[in-house]
């Protein structure tokens, strides 16, 4: 017998023998143990819980972290104090980055930023998988980027699991307008736009902008 799974426009498909099976799941005991091989599944884009001990804490841990950066609203973005609290949530951080509060984030060390970028007010970054922004990125305020996904089969979303995490990739010179949703597994291109409102479900070329929902291009850039 050969079973052959893949995700098409990020939901699960699963076929065996030429008939549509279930997506596999994971073991049913995965929340009470096995949990490094948990956060390994999450970050290769299979099925996994998210209720197992060390998600939980790390998760525990982000909300900490970015729960006093955003105490600490009455400061300029780029206030030391700040910085300091992106640096120890962030996985890395690039020279000149500015976040305005509130910012809200699942783990935080799956999210890699550029140098030179600038998120506005009340981001909030789903980084069940790696969220990769390049240099020079400007994100307008209510900005979403979402990772995380979950089957679409109902009986496979009960009791809290299991989910899916497609990574988040966005280039250098990207500006996102305010209330933009990227959803998991795009890629945006260098040098792209994304309007105001847009929906983003698939790879955007460089070079373009895009805007709608679904997103669309609306208009090619000219290369530097």
């Amino acid at each position: 017998m050969r079973r052959l799974c893949y995700s098409d426009d990020h939901f699960w498909i699963c076929f065996q023998d030429g008939r549509l099976q279930e997506p596999p799941a994971a073991p049913q005991d995965a929340r009470a143990g096995d949990s490094e091989t948990e956060e390994d599944r999450m970050l290769q884009g299979q099925l996994y819980y998210g209720g197992c001990p060390v998600l939980m804490a790390k998760r525990v841990t982000a909300r900490k972290l970015w729960s006093q950066l955003n105490k600490l609203d009455d400061v300029d973005a780029t206030d030391p104090a700040r910085l300091a609290l992106l640096r120890e949530l962030l996985g890395s951080m690039g020279q000149d980055v500015a976040i305005e509060s509130p910012f809200r984030c699942d783990y935080g060390n799956n999210i890699v930023l550029g140098s030179n970028c600038f998120i506005n007010y009340n981001c909030t970054i789903l980084d069940c998988n790696k969220v990769t922004l390049g240099d020079n990125v400007l994100i307008a305020p209510n900005v979403s980027i979402y990772t995380a996904t979950h089957p679409t089969d109902a009986k496979l979303r009960h009791d809290w699991g299991p989910e899916l995490a497609y990574p988040v990739t966005i280039g250098n010179d990207v500006w996102i307008g305010g209330n933009a949703v990227i959803l998991p597994g795009v890629t945006i291109g260098d040098g792209a736009v994304i309007g105001a409102g847009a929906v983003v479900t698939k790879d955007v070329p460089p070079y373009v902008v895009v805007g709608g929902t679904p997103a669309r291009i609306i208009k090619h850039l000219d290369k530097p």
